[in-house]
């Protein structure tokens, strides 16, 4: 690639210094000032990218004076500032846009693919209901051998546990040791349950 070809300089980041020499020559364009403009300051509103050319102390009176909203009545300035929080671009409100509703083949306040009136119940239901995650085979067993419903949590499986413990402990058998293998089985799948978070 060639350093000094046209075309990349061009492209350049930086100027070529030929290209900053001509703008160093130009004359400030203040009111008998024959400095060099070497500054640039913007023209106005609705002359974005136009720019006046300016010696340093000219430039800096210029910018003392400077108001982007001259001649702006106060509600116009507000409809700016309004506008400047989106970038000036259009924004719509949720649920207005009815084309892009129609689109989905669901719009607010007719029913929707889902059977809710509305996303925003079938967002409620969904929070009120959280789906519970899929047991794994030893705590279902565990469910089982406690003889509880999978849904149970908690206070519920301990009460389960300990009715449990007493019914088919030798002390409560006096002394009859026929029921110590299933004993073992509750104790096992209490401490599972426990273990995974159930209780």
């Amino acid at each position: 690639m060639k350093l000094d070809s046209k075309i990349f300089d061009r492209i350049r980041v930086k100027p070529d210094q030929e290209r900053v020499a001509e703008d160093r020559h130009q004359e400030c364009q203040w009111d008998g000032c024959t400095r060099a403009g070497t500054h640039r300051a913007p023209k106005g509103r609705d002359r974005e990218g136009e720019y006046l050319n300016f010696c340093i102390d000219h430039v800096r009176e210029y910018n003392k004076s400077y108001n982007y909203f001259a001649g702006m009545d106060d509600d116009r300035v507000r409809q700016w500032q309004k506008a400047a929080t989106t970038g000036h671009r259009p924004t719509w409100k949720m649920g207005v846009n009815s084309k892009a509703a129609g689109a989905n083949g669901a719009s607010s306040g007719t029913q929707s693919h889902t059977g809710y009136r509305s996303y925003h119940n079938a967002w409620r239901r969904h929070a009120e209901a959280p789906r519970r995650p899929k047991l794994k085979p030893l705590e279902a067993g565990a469910f089982e051998t406690l003889g509880l419903d999978h849904a149970k949590r908690g206070n519920e499986i301990k009460a389960r546990y300990k009715e449990l413990v007493k019914r088919h402990h030798p002390d409560a058998n006096g002394g009859d040791r026929s029921s110590e293998e299933r004993l073992r089985q509750i104790i096992q799948a209490y401490t599972l349950l426990k273990k995974a978070g159930f209780c």
